[in-house]
């Protein structure tokens, strides 16, 4: 390579210039600027080897050949380099000694790691607690905290310090035997953890008794020991029983349980306006504006509401304190009949397809059979593994005696209600059900759960035939079918309302979705209209919210309930009413 300053040389005038000779070429090494000093980029420079030949070394070309406008080194420069003032004077009031350069890890300075075991570590910790002192790791046989005690003990920890087997069983030898546990009273009765050691001190009228001084200010009285005579309880006295109410209770509110004709409330009313016969869907729908009615009874929030099969002439409603009540919706709207026989909250209440029966599922475990017209409890139901009960849902034919429970055991369980035995067992969820829907002329149903996956089943057959879990879904908690039989609703955990199809392929419809409420945390019920016109939801704030099913767009929103409404149904023959409920234990009947 042919350097640029070969014809420049620094020497005297008298020394003749020598000229290249034909077909060579000078590659004399030339020192441009020998007194150019390297500070900036090493201290190790200012010393007179390396001073003397900068340019030559290698190193210190590729330091002075960097170019100004890289924003990284190919190399390694020492920090207290990269420390020092690239120009000017440096600091007077910095010093240069010890450990300034390096680098603060530590809000108070550099702290240094050390190897140590978490078993180590833990036994030394434990050591200070418990002792107030504890090896310091910089110095080996060194201490710190409370030396004087380190010094009596020794400087062992707490691991050294624990007893050995021998001592252990030789300790646990002086303590007295526990006895039998069938013996109350006398030799060998049962002492438990009570019993107690040989080195304990007896109380001062026991050593009176094993001829012993007593104190000086006490007197020695001699008593007949009265014997027991108590017979010995079996296990049976003493065994824990199931906190259970196996004797459930009816009573009747209403004015008159007859009418002129001795018809009860479970005849559908015809002196109406509106024939609660007819079939549902018939007439157009509309959103409802005004609070027409209050019912108020229950004193803890409700679970479900479910209006009557059919005609709607009925209300009943399951509540946390343990009640379940029916309610008159037409003429006096009273409270006609209580029922009660569970010892917890209600989960959730459902009629049997004709209405003449209805069940109830309780955190108490059991599922009970009630006669809607007599309050009768007629059967109870539980599971093997006596789970919780989260939905309860018959089989909507009419003939039918079958009725399928969710369970908080991952499970959907069959009964039927004639012999009172489960009859088939539907296990793959992988945590608590939430809901059961009925589909395709009830020859199938869909079932959700917390692991956020929906599962579709054939009726009697305990195996999914389709399994849908995508990562972006969330637990759905609430179901509700649409009209049409085509499709389902379901209340989705991320505060919007899905659509999923009903037959073979269970599509979700993407084009379906219903958002601007806020459910989170809450299991709130979604319903539609009879007509399929309008999506109803509750909302964590108190709102009942109305969609329009065709544009997915929010039509009417209104402030039912100071809480949460959780409880939120559609009157099957009505065009506008609406019953809702929430936490705070009333229900309101809006039109």
């Amino acid at each position: 390579m042919v350097l640029l300053g070969e014809q420049y040389a620094s020497s005297d005038e008298d020394t003749p210039v020598s000229k290249p000779q034909n077909g060579t070429t000078s590659a004399t090494p030339v020192v441009a600027a020998p007194e150019v000093s390297l500070d900036v980029w090493s201290h190790k420079c200012n010393e007179p080897i390396a001073k003397a030949n900068t340019v030559q070394d290698p190193m210190r070309l590729q330091l002075m050949l960097a170019k100004p406008t890289d924003t990284a080194l190919a190399y390694n420069v020492p920090y207290a380099d990269l420390a020092r003032p690239s120009q000017g004077p440096s600091n007077p009031y910095k010093t240069t000694q010890g450990n300034v350069l390096k680098r603060k890890n530590a809000l108070t300075g550099n702290a240094q790691e050390a190897v140590i075991s978490d078993a180590t570590f833990t036994a030394q910790h434990r050591t200070f607690q418990s002792l107030g002192y504890t090896k310091d790791p910089s110095v080996p046989g060194a201490f710190v905290g409370d030396l004087a005690k380190a010094q009596a003990l020794e400087g062992r920890d707490v691991i050294q310090m624990r007893p050995s087997k021998e001592e252990s069983a030789a300790f646990r030898r002086k303590r007295q035997k526990k006895g039998d546990a069938s013996i109350v009273d006398g030799d060998g009765a049962y002492k438990g953890p009570w019993a107690r050691y040989q080195d304990d001190q007896t109380y001062e009228d026991e050593a009176a008794l094993g001829e012993e001084e007593l104190a000086s200010d006490e007197e020695y009285i001699e008593e007949a020991i009265v014997p027991a005579r108590d017979a010995v309880p079996t296990k049976l006295t003493s065994d824990y029983q199931d906190d259970i109410a196996n004797t459930e209770t009816t009573e009747f509110n209403g004015t008159a349980q007859y009418d002129y004709q001795g018809r009860t409330y479970m005849h559908v009313p015809q002196d109406l306006d509106i024939d609660l016969r007819a079939e549902a869907g018939t007439q157009k729908n509309y959103i409802p504006k005004k609070l027409i009615h209050t019912w108020k009874s229950h004193t803890k929030a409700i679970n479900a509401l479910r209006f009557f099969p059919d005609s709607g002439h009925l209300l009943l409603s399951a509540s946390a304190d343990t009640k379940v009540k029916l309610w008159d919706v037409y003429h006096d709207r009273e409270l006609l009949r209580t029922y009660s026989g569970h010892t917890k909250s209600v989960t959730d209440a459902t009629f049997s397809p004709t209405g003449t029966h209805f069940l109830t599922g309780s955190y108490d475990r059991y599922m009970k059979l009630w006669d809607t017209e007599t309050g009768t409890c007629l059967s109870r139901f539980q599971t093997s593994t006596k789970a919780v009960p989260h939905v309860l849902r018959f089989y909507p034919s009419t003939d039918t005696r079958e009725f399928l429970a969710g369970t908080s055991d991952k499970k959907i369980v069959q009964f039927d209600t004639r012999s009172g035995e489960m009859t088939q067992e539907y296990d793959h969820h992988l945590q608590a059900v939430n809901t059961i829907t009925f589909v395709d002329n009830d020859r199938r149903f869909i079932t959700t759960s917390d692991d956020k996956s929906l599962r579709a089943w054939e009726y009697n057959i305990p195996v999914p035939i389709k399994f849908i879990a995508e990562p972006y879904m969330y637990s759905l908690t609430r179901s509700h079918p649409y009209p049409n039989g085509k499709s389902v609703l379901f209340q989705s955990g991320d505060n919007q309302i899905v659509v999923y199809a009903s037959t073979d392929r269970f599509r979700q419809n993407r084009k379906k979705s219903f958002r601007g409420h806020n459910n989170a945390g809450y299991a709130i019920d979604v319903g539609v209209s009879p007509d399929g016109q309008f999506v109803m939801s509750g909302d964590s704030g108190g709102f009942v919210c109305f969609w329009d099913w065709k544009s997915c767009k929010m039509w009417h929103k209104i402030q039912a309930h100071e809480g949460a409404v959780v409880c939120a149904q559609w009157h099957p023959r009505e065009s506008s009413k609406v019953a809702t409920a929430g936490l705070e234990g009333g229900i309101r009947f809006w039109d």
